[in-house]
């Protein structure tokens, strides 16, 4: 069974926003974007831990069946990161600013910084590129993710 990694590396915080490179087996694919890290979480509005963590499908709920309609023939479930401490159903998925990652982590091909957060670009094109390659390296084995 194959390892691969995913890599959440933060390099700069907003006032409400955390943006971060995310490579996968050490290719640089897109940026990503969380809410700031906290000492006491605040649900939906807390950055994951850091640390490494399983990624698995989940095939459940609404936001499951909207990216099914949107990827038809590309949705093979959201891609979940598993067992965080205190957090639950934390996907990658599409979106531009802090305020639609709900304690999840956005993906986009470009970024830029507005009235002191940042702010994703061209999120449906990274979606769509970290996805596919996410997609066949989780059929061929085990994908961990590792946020910095």
């Amino acid at each position: 069974m194959t390892k691969s990694i995913i890599k959440v590396l933060r390099i700069k915080q907003g006032k409400h926003s955390t943006l971060s490179e995310i490579y996968v087996n050490n290719q640089f694919i897109c940026y990503g974007l969380e809410n700031i890290p906290r000492p006491i979480k605040k649900r939906g509005e807390t950055a994951i831990p850091a640390g490494s963590y399983k990624l698995g499908f989940n095939r459940e709920g609404a936001m499951n069946g909207r990216y099914y309609d949107d990827y038809p023939k590309l949705h093979r479930g959201m891609l979940e990161i598993m067992a965080i401490p205190d957090f639950s159903y934390v996907y990658f998925h599409k979106g531009n600013t802090h305020r639609q990652t709900a304690g999840c982590i956005l993906v986009g091909s470009q970024y830029v910084l507005d009235a002191g957060d940042y702010q994703l670009l061209a999120s449906r094109l990274a979606y769509k590129k970290l996805y596919s390659l996410v997609v066949e390296l989780m059929l061929q084995g085990f994908v961990e993710v590792e946020i910095k």
